[in-house]
């Protein structure tokens, strides 16, 4: 009895997985790229908060020609994307490539490298504003990165301007 039972159990398994055989179909090939990878690529600063890199990853994805401002005579569309402490201006070609970025965001941590530089020349300063520029250029392939920083010690106030690896400009 028990072979029995064993033998059936594996008959009805075994029929169950021949059971799902399905013909296979063949798709056509998909090639999908980025198109804006270049300004993705450009404008990635791993110490930058997430809100800055997701409307920086919005800019990058947003799709000029399902906007309702698109028209095929036009060669060149500015759209402009906020954030409660920032914002980008970007302009795209009719193709929907990023052209340049305007990026403007305040009071966000500043990277290490512009912290230590900061305290090392002021070290008893206390910084009251900050403000974060990017600027990106398609021909040019880059972003430029600043930061302008207000300090302040008692009553005395000062305003310096600093790249991305703390070099004072």
């Amino acid at each position: 009895m028990k072979k029995f039972i064993l033998s059936f159990t594996a008959l009805i398994l075994t029929t169950f997985m021949f059971g799902q055989i399905t013909d296979l179909q063949q798709l056509d090939e998909v090639l999908v790229s980025a198109v804006n990878y270049k300004y993705l690529s450009a404008v990635d600063n791993q110490e930058v908060p997430m809100q800055i890199k997701e409307v920086e990853r919005q800019v990058a994805t947003y799709d000029i020609k399902e906007s309702e401002m698109y028209q095929d005579e036009y060669d060149q569309y500015t759209v402009a994307f906020f954030i409660p402490d920032g914002r980008i201006v970007a302009a795209y070609d009719k193709n929907g490539t990023v052209l340049r970025t305007i990026e403007k965001f305040t009071n966000y941590q500043l990277p290490d490298a512009v912290r230590s530089a900061l305290k090392e020349r002021f070290p008893n300063w206390e910084i009251v504003k900050d403000v974060y520029r990017v600027s990106y250029h398609h021909k040019k392939g880059e972003a430029t990165r600043k930061y302008k920083v207000k300090l302040q010690n008692n009553d005395k106030t000062l305003r310096v301007k600093l790249d991305e690896k703390g070099n004072f400009i």
